[in-house]
């Protein structure tokens, strides 16, 4: 039995799904220059936030909390949208891969965290350790949901 090439699998694609399969079809160097031009976007964003916005180590990161819950409930958003209107194989890499990721910095959250813990402020951590957690998952769902049922009563289509 001869085997059969493997093709390239991006981990996020699920092969079952033609619209998704077609993200396969960019070159690999296509894929990586959106995400990079995308990601350079999204960081350049959020370190103007940080730097607007900057906190004590002992304080409440609002900035990066922001940033962070505001980043996944536009991952909710562009997820529904994606799903309900497949778009060429750039633009999921660019938006969420890209751009979104390097807005999000779950990074920067924990070195946040740990500061706050070494400056003394271990009630803070924990109240921002919590809070960004339940508040990223709370916006994901919420974009994505609100998304959805938006495009389903626009007339897109439904899941």
């Amino acid at each position: 039995m001869t085997p059969t090439p493997e093709l390239p699998v991006d981990p996020d694609v699920d092969l079952r799904v033609p619209a998704d399969r077609g993200e396969l079809a960019a070159h690999p160097a296509a894929v990586l220059g959106a995400i990079a031009a995308g990601g350079a976007l999204g960081a350049l964003a959020r370190a103007g936030l940080q730097a607007t916005f900057p906190h004590p180590p002992t304080g409440f990161p609002w900035a990066t909390f922001g940033i962070n819950v505001v980043g996944s409930l536009l991952i909710g958003v562009l997820m529904a949208v994606l799903t309900a209107r497949p778009a060429g194989p750039l633009l999921r890499p660019f938006l969420g891969v890209g751009v979104l990721g390097g807005f999000t910095t779950f990074s920067t959250y924990v070195v946040d965290t740990q500061q706050a813990v070494t400056a003394g402020a271990p009630g803070t951590a924990l109240a921002y350790l919590a809070a960004t957690l339940v508040g990223a998952l709370l916006a994901v769902w919420t974009g994505d949901t609100v998304t959805s049922r938006l495009l389903v009563r626009a007339g897109g289509a439904a899941r």
